[in-house]
């Protein structure tokens, strides 16, 4: 048997189809990996491994028959702690949902299962998705795979690492203001951002449904733009030929550059350097919508988040995380009428985006503006939690805020990703552009 859990979700089903690679051992391969990691408890909440072995028989018995779903049937994945699975415990990350037991799978679940997906199990994250770090002493922290003394960045940190560590060969996260991203880029990893509303929320745990997005971190983006097809049920974008000559990309340097860290400013200039080298034309613009924009997520994201989960944090606030706990209490006293007010902004904000990039094919920037900090300070020092909180999220929140899909790609500094930001739905597009530049970058 070869390297399995070095491999890529394409590469496994490639071997599938093949004849080469039996879902059932490598479904096995994986469960055992899993429970003799070192970290796999703190990667992973639980292992589906009844649901995971069935699976893979009947991915085995199609592929003996020659009548496979597609090209990731008999793929083992994992999915982030928010994604409601039928008969097994979904708490989100935190001890206020402990026994919250679904009776049905999530809609992208059920989309991945008709796909033929190997649901290896759940894997931690940070408390109810409201953290970029991935910090998570309620219920587990997941390693980083870079430096044992740092955080993995989230809140889809279990997810990240599932993958990094070689624990699933793709995982599915969620992102609302950069929680597929910021793991992504500090486990050096592929994350994709959908446009919120491209796949579906249904049996999906929210933080604030009108941010929320569901997207995969995988090793290539070839990984991503099958598994895009996988969870909404369509069919794979074409990445064949992709190239950039000619490509029109715009570095944007509003916010998204202040008080950026030497490493991460570094790698983001050398990927720049590479991109242009392979045929990319780089501008630079700035765009004093973003500037307006970020203040209205105070409102929006604190506000939604709360309206969805006040009542029951305030029924037992002690058992959660605090600066959790008080990042969520910053909504408490947001007034519809402030609400309804930044959306309305935000709407004409985003306009004004739309026509400054439309010439280009898409904007990029560096995904964190910072390294994952060290767990050990974070846990003593809550000012500095906030602080670094804050920053890890800044940038990403800028896709977020202007609705966009987005792929991190790795920039060959650990730690370091930068982000090819798109427009909305248009994520064939990005992606075709992304794995050029993920050829450019490696």
């Amino acid at each position: 048997m070869g390297d399995w859990q070095g491999m890529t979700a394409a590469e496994l089903g490639r071997g599938i189809a093949r004849g080469e690679i039996d879902p059932v051992a490598l479904t096995e391969r994986f469960l055992e990996a899993i429970a003799a990691h070192p970290d796999g408890a703190r990667i992973y909440t639980t292992r589906t491994a009844t649901r995971a072995r069935a699976e893979a028989a009947a991915a085995g018995e199609r592929a003996r028959a020659g009548h496979r779903l597609g090209p990731l049937d008999g793929v083992p994945v994992s999915w982030k702690d928010v994604f409601d699975t039928a008969g097994v415990a979904t708490e989100a990350g935190t001890a206020l949902l402990e026994g919250r037991v679904p009776a049905r799978d999530a809609e992208v679940l059920r989309n991945a299962t008709m796909a033929g997906l190997v649901c290896l199990g759940k894997t931690h994250m940070s408390e109810f998705a409201f953290s970029g770090l991935g910090l998570n002493p309620v219920t587990a922290t997941p390693p980083n795979v870079n430096d044992p003394e740092v955080v993995p960045g989230g809140s889809s940190s279990g997810a990240a690492a599932s993958v990094a560590f070689g624990l699933a060969a793709a995982g599915i996260g969620s992102d609302t203001g950069g929680s597929v991203r910021i793991p992504a880029a500090w486990n050096g990893l592929v994350g994709l951002k959908t446009t919120a509303g491209r796949l579906p929320l249904a049996g999906v745990v929210p933080l604030a449904e009108t941010f929320d997005t569901v997207g995969p971190l995988t090793r290539t983006v070839e990984d991503a733009a099958l598994l895009l097809a996988v969870l909404e049920g369509r069919p794979a974008p074409d990445l064949a030929g992709a190239g950039l000559t000619g490509a029109r990309l715009a570095v944007l340097e509003t916010v998204v550059m202040e008080d950026i860290r030497e490493t991460p400013r570094a790698a983001f200039d050398t990927a720049v350097a590479r991109l242009r080298e392979a045929g990319a034309r780089v501008e630079t613009i700035a765009a004093p919508e973003v500037a307006e924009a970020m203040p209205l997520s105070g409102v929006l994201y604190t506000g939604e988040a709360y309206g969805t989960w006040g009542d029951l944090i305030e029924s037992d606030p002690d058992c959660m995380f605090k600066p959790i706990l008080e990042r969520f209490r910053g909504g408490k006293d947001v007034r519809a009428a402030d609400y309804v007010a930044a959306r309305r902004k935000l709407a004409a904000l985003r306009a004004d985006w739309h026509a400054r990039v439309a010439g280009f094919d898409a904007v990029i920037h560096p995904t964190a503006p910072n390294l994952p900090p060290k767990t050990a300070r974070l846990m003593a020092e809550d000012d500095y939690y906030v602080t670094e909180n804050l920053l890890t999220l800044r940038n990403t929140r800028v896709a977020n805020l202007m609705g966009l899909p987005v792929v991190n790609l790795p920039t060959g500094t650990p730690g370091c990703g930068i982000s090819l930001c798109g427009a909305p739905r248009g994520e064939e597009r990005l992606l075709r552009l992304a794995a050029a530049a993920e050829a450019a970058l490696s």
